[in-house]
Parts: C-alpha cells; sequence; structure tokens
C-alpha cells in the first residue's frame, strides 16, 4: 500500500505541474526505479541448506545502472549487508542458509545516473528457517534375561530421548524390536512398544533361537531415526515357533 499510495501521489502531482505549465511544455521526468516483485516471499531455508531470493526491479531508461542491497530489518542487529549477483538486465538473486538472520529484512534498490544516486525504492520480505530433526537415541536397551529357555518369554525395555536443550524422555513414540538369529545375517521384527512420559518403552516376545536383540526408532517428521546397542540372548531347550 504504501508504493501504491506513493505512486497515486506522484501521477498527481505531475498532472498538476503540467497543467500549470500549459498542456504544450513538456516536463522531463526525474529518474525512477521500483523493486517490482521479490520472489519467494517468504524466503524458506530448510537446516543445512541455501534458498535463493530472486529481485525484479524496473527502472526508467535514463538510469545507467542499479545496484541492489539487502540487510535484516530489526534495528539492535549489526549485520553487514548481503551481496546481491546480477542475473540480467535489474534482475538480481541473493542466496540465503541457516546461518542468516531469521524475520524481516529490507531490500533497497538504488538508481545511479553519472556516478550519483537519483532514486531509491525499499521493500520489505521475510526469511524463515526450517529447523532440522532433532537427534534422538535410545538407551538402557536391554533383554532380560540373558539366558532363557526356547518358549519362554523375552522381556525388552529401554529408553528413547531427544535432544532438545539437553537429552530428555519423548513419549508416545512406537519403538520396533529386531532379532537376528545365530547364524543368519538378516533382522527379523518381533515385538513394538510405545513410549511413556520418561521415554521408557516395554515389549516382548518368546524365545526360539539364541541371538541379538535390537531396538529401532524409524523417526517422523520433527525427530530423526535412531538405533539402540545390540543385547545377546542365550536360548536352550524346547522348540518354539513364532
Amino acid at each position: 500500500m504504501r508504493k501504491i499510495a506513493v505512486g497515486i501521489v506522484s501521477a498527481l502531482v505531475g498532472g498538476a505541474m503540467l497543467v500549470s505549465g500549459g498542456a504544450a511544455t513538456a516536463q522531463t521526468k526525474a529518474p525512477t526505479v521500483d523493486i517490482r516483485d521479490i520472489t519467494p516471499n517468504p524466503v524458506v531455508v530448510k537446516a543445512g541448506g541455501e534458498t535463493n531470493a530472486y529481485f525484479k526491479i524496473d527502472a526508467s531508461s535514463d538510469v545507467d545502472s542499479v545496484r541492489l542491497s539487502v540487510e535484516p530489518q530489526a534495528q539492535f542487529r549489526a549485520m553487514r549487508e548481503k551481496d546481491a549477483q546480477k542475473l540480467e538486465s535489474w534482475r538480481f538473486a541473493i542466496p540465503f542458509n541457516d546461518g542468516d538472520y531469521e524475520g524481516k529484512w529490507k531490500a533497497t534498490a538504488e538508481a545511479v545516473k553519472d556516478g550519483k544516486v537519483v532514486a531509491t525504492d525499499t521493500a520489505v520480505f521475510a526469511v524463515e528457517i526450517e529447523e532440522g530433526k532433532a537427534e534422538t537415541r535410545i538407551t538402557r536397551f536391554s533383554a532380560d534375561p540373558y539366558k532363557v529357555r526356547k518358549g519362554k518369554s523375552i522381556y525388552f525395555s529401554g529408553r528413547l530421548q531427544v535432544d532438545d536443550d539437553g537429552w530428555e524422555g519423548v513419549r508416545g513414540e512406537k519403538v520396533n524390536v529386531y532379532y537376528r538369529a545365530n547364524g543368519s545375517s538378516g533382522w527379523k521384527w518381533v515385538a513394538s512398544g510405545y513410549t511413556k512420559w520418561s521415554g521408557k518403552f516395554t515389549a516382548k516376545t518368546r524365545a526360539y533361537k539364541s541371538g541379538t536383540f535390537k531396538a529401532v526408532y524409524a523417526g517422523d517428521d520433527e525427530l530423526q531415526g535412531s538405533e539402540s546397542r545390540a543385547d545377546y540372548v542365550r536360548v536352550y531347550g524346547g522348540w518354539w515357533r513364532h
């Protein structure tokens, strides 16, 4: 609205000047520059990535060049302006990464003629930094008892934690337990459990053959997946089919 309002006022003033000078009097227009488009807006940057913002600028034909700079709008942050790469006639690209300020930025376009700035325009746009997935870990995983008769139960327990400025439990997440029998190279799912407030989970299965167990958390949109250390259980006697 600000730029539209300025444009309307300029047109009215120009019209008044033409009337006062007479219909046949040609007036010399002042050089102009206008930031027409910023794409994308907001500029969304993924954690560890980079996103280019593109600026389209219109300028009157009588200017020699156009300069563009951007800086955080927040006055309390002392940050240098970012460099703009000119792509074509009055079109620029500026890269943003996850180390840049998140919030409102100000773009300033300057029209230059005979080495002097003869017109300026500003526009505000936003930069948003997408947080990466939080790191998780599975601790205290155990398969008990460490020695069991075939057909009897094996009990699993552990804790799923997330690094949120310190490790803390994660509630309501599904943790799967996998089993690899002695002499096998593949892992087989045997049980699942859901975490409680403290991140603790429990599950159980029946003993089949001596082998190794591990707990696996698949992750979600906000949390990374993780895997526990392996725990070995020796199975003796009898026969059980899962």
